[in-house]
């Protein structure tokens, strides 16, 4: 399913998604296809997001496209 499909059936809400095809663009993953799996309410979000299995992610339907920034080295300290 095209993310804005999925933004059509659940709109201005989190749904818990199963990332079924992306791209990479530079630091990013651009999701295009989706599977839902169910609508989550703002109140359980931030524990689903962190629960969430490999492959799939929570994500808000007001945004206009599915975008995972990705860091290239999250363990990489800066010193001052």
């Amino acid at each position: 399913m095209k993310w804005q499909q999925v933004r059509e059936l659940f709109p201005d809400q989190f749904v818990l998604l199963s990332i079924l095809d992306y791209r990479e663009e530079e630091d990013k993953k651009v999701v295009t296809e989706v599977a839902p799996v169910k609508a989550i309410s703002e109140r359980d979000a931030n524990k689903e997001f962190f629960s969430a299995a490999p492959g799939n992610v929570v994500y808000h339907t007001s945004n206009e496209e599915c975008v995972i920034h990705l860091r290239k080295d999250p363990l990489l300290r800066v010193r001052r």
